[in-house]
């Protein structure tokens, strides 16, 4: 877990009921951003099955056992909501594909996000979608999130990694189930197609690494063109995420 002084404070959350869409990926991109932002940042990764998010040592993120016979371990998370509340930080919050129903079970029983809403805590829901054929799955998760929320705090990652974000000729932003909840969406952050053999390359062999982009960048592991290729990513990620004006305090 990093801590770095600050005042500021919030949640991410990062949900989805599909698997291998890229949850941990966003994760992982969006808590090197707030590391940059010098937030006080806390991170934890709850995947039972995968503890992506936990293996890049510069993120600190502490694993945490949250399911039981893929029940929640309520103990567990009303812990972690406790922290939140009282812990001025900045935490994310990763988590795997098996735990979104019991999550968003917890989430909507509990009334979790008005109880962080009404205590001043900053909530945003980051969502995956992805083209190719997740597209429909990935959709379906969005729906669910939407109708957990009231507020306009949710996040799409647009991962065009699988392919363009289309179906019928519709980009996302006018398929119904975008158009439906349009008023639950604070912004998008789009994870574009790089040529795999350039781009593509390095930011696996950077993700294998464990490394951050400003790990990477510095690394002797990386030639010149590839530390222009990971800044250039960078650089559009972080800017898109300036975008959102997440509202903590930078």
């Amino acid at each position: 877990m990093s801590e770095i002084t600050g005042g500021q404070s919030g949640v991410h959350i990062i949900l989805q009921g599909k698997g291998g869409v890229g949850k941990s990926l966003s994760a992982i991109l969006l808590a090197q951003y707030l590391l940059e932002k010098k937030v006080g940042l806390s991170c934890f990764d709850t995947d039972p099955v995968n503890q992506t998010f936990a293996s890049f040592p510069a993120l600190r993120a502490t694993h945490l056992n949250i399911l039981i016979n893929n029940r929640i371990n309520e103990q567990a998370f009303d812990t972690l909501i406790e922290k939140i509340l009282t812990d001025k930080s900045v935490y994310v919050v990763d988590n795997g594909a098996s735990s979104f129903i019991p999550i968003g079970n917890y989430l909507i029983q509990n009334d979790v996000l008005s109880l962080l809403g009404d205590a001043g805590v900053p909530v945003f829901i980051h969502c995956v979608v992805t083209g190719g054929q997740a597209l429909t799955d990935t959709l379906s998760g969005f729906d669910a999130l939407a109708k957990m929320t009231t507020a306009q705090n949710i996040i799409i990652w647009k991962n065009e990694y699988f392919g363009e974000v289309t179906a019928n000729g519709k980009s996302l932003e006018e398929m119904k189930a975008f158009v439906t909840h349009r008023d639950k969406v604070r912004g998008i952050v789009t994870l574009k197609e790089q040529n795999p053999d350039t781009f593509g390359r390095d930011l696996r062999k950077m993700l294998a690494a464990g490394l951050t982009f400003a790990e990477g960048i510095k690394s002797e592991q990386f030639f010149i063109m590839e530390k222009s290729r990971l800044h250039r990513m960078q650089r559009d990620i972080f800017s898109q995420l300036d975008a959102l004006d997440l509202n903590h305090g930078f």
